[in-house]
């Protein structure tokens, strides 16, 4: 009851002031980061207070900050984050690969694999083949043509399907101190399945162009273009990650905040060096955190300084962002399709982590408890939604497709937290709340 008087007293003081700041530029830009975080830490607290992850209270607080919700941020500030953005994807991916210890990998044996192939490819199919079924029903009442309306729409859907959102479970277990092969398990594949999302991406794209434009099939477009981008983010990664390691031992004596200023430096320059040559940012900075988190003699250290001063800090940032970031606009006309996209993706991810267990003899329960961990997704599965976006070939479907799927984000990212929480518990690697 507290919270909830001091949310409202803040939330009508926003309101009020934000008519007087709003034209004050820098003035503005500073109290409006002020409101982000000071929201995303109070309703972060609410969540935590009612046995939510934070995480969860993060992104209903961007909900509630967003310019279509409420007029305390215009959209134009909405649309200039992209640098916080850009920063936050790069310090979480980064996070995520010095997770990934090669030795935590192999203990876990060959369900990880398995698991992420299955949870990644199963919500591809169910997604495809459930979307062209429906809009076949549909196509004559709304007068879809069979290749632009129906294949090409269920195609890129189907595309967008595998990645699963490791930021979110990052927080959560990071939040719970969880620690066993489930929380391990999740963590892991809901970051190599990011990489198997990426190539479905490029793949079914190149496909749903080829249709639309009735071009001819290009094996340099379809395969070659999209691998080089991932092998080269890769490169990128492992250059700077190998330099990384090669300075650190000359700062190790060092304070803890010139690390700290050390590694952001080069997560940067790694980040953006992968975007000038048009590689992928993200593959490129989780890179380089693998090669940290494997070969750094102070990895344990680093990654622990991350954790205590800037890990909460960047996590605010971000998700109450995302939620600013949801365009609700299309939402209600296409709700329908955003249901069917959630209810097809997680039967494909409980239903893949399940097979992909069991492919392998993993111990009983692994699966189902990975499965309920691999639902959030957001971050990059919004930004791939974007690319069909800048598309021309898309032009008459793109709208819709961003639609369903920042539709799908919302219901994701809130209920996907909860979940991941409900799957650790069920493993016994985080006690439940008192």
């Amino acid at each position: 009851m507290v919270y909830a008087w001091i949310v409202l007293m803040i939330f009508v003081g926003f309101a009020h002031w934000t008519s007087l700041v709003h034209n004050q530029g820098s003035l503005g830009s500073l109290f409006l980061y002020g409101t982000i975080l000071l929201s995303g830490f109070i309703f972060g607290e609410i969540a935590r207070g009612v046995r939510l992850p934070k995480v969860t209270g993060y992104i209903l607080a961007g909900i509630l900050l967003n310019p279509q919700v409420s007029h305390i941020v215009t959209q134009e500030f909405v649309a200039g984050t992209k640098p916080i953005t850009d920063i936050s994807l790069s310090f979480i991916t980064f996070t995520i690969g010095a997770a990934l210890i090669f030795s935590r990998i192999r203990n876990l044996g060959r369900g990880i694999i398995s698991i992420t192939f299955f949870g990644a490819e199963f919500p591809v199919i169910l997604v495809g083949a459930g979307f062209v079924a429906v809009l076949l029903i549909l196509k004559d009442a709304i007068g879809y043509s069979w290749s632009g309306m129906v294949l090409v729409p269920s195609i890129l859907l189907a595309s967008l399907a595998s990645p699963t959102d490791p930021a979110v479970n990052l927080a959560v277990i990071h939040e719970y101190g969880a620690k066993g092969s489930v929380s391990s398990t999740i963590l892991g594949t809901s970051g190599l399945d990011d990489i198997l999302g990426i190539v479905n991406f490029s793949i079914f794209t190149t496909i749903g162009r080829m249709i639309i434009t009735n071009a001819q099939f290009s094996f340099y477009d379809s395969v070659f273009t999209p691998l080089s981008v991932l092998l080269g983010g890769i490169a990128i990664g492992i250059i700077f990650g190998v330099g990384f390691n090669l300075v650190t031992t000359l700062i190790a004596r060092e304070s803890e905040g010139s690390i700290i200023v050390y590694v952001f430096a080069l997560l940067f320059l790694c980040y953006s060096t992968a975007r000038f040559f048009g590689l992928d940012e993200l593959l490129a900075s989780m890179t380089m955190g693998i090669v940290v988190g494997n070969y750094n003699s102070l990895q344990e250290k680093i990654i622990g300084m991350l954790e205590r001063y800037t890990e909460e800090l960047i996590f605010v940032l971000f998700f109450t962002l995302s939620g600013m970031h949801l365009d609700f606009s299309l939402f209600l006309s296409v709700l329908p399709f955003v249901a069917l996209f959630v209810l097809l993706r997680f039967a494909g991810k409980y239903l893949g982590a399940v097979v992909g267990a069991r492919a392998v003899h993993s111990p009983k329960g692994l699966g189902r408890n990975v499965g309920w961990g691999l639902i959030p997704q957001g971050g990059i599965v919004v930004g791939l939604a974007l690319f069909i976006g800048y598309d021309q070939a898309f032009d008459v479907i793109s709208q819709t497709v961003i639609a369903i799927i920042i539709g799908a984000t919302v219901i994701h990212e809130v209920i996907g937290p909860v979940l991941s929480k409900a799957a650790l518990v069920n493993a016994g690697e985080i006690r439940k709340s008192p």
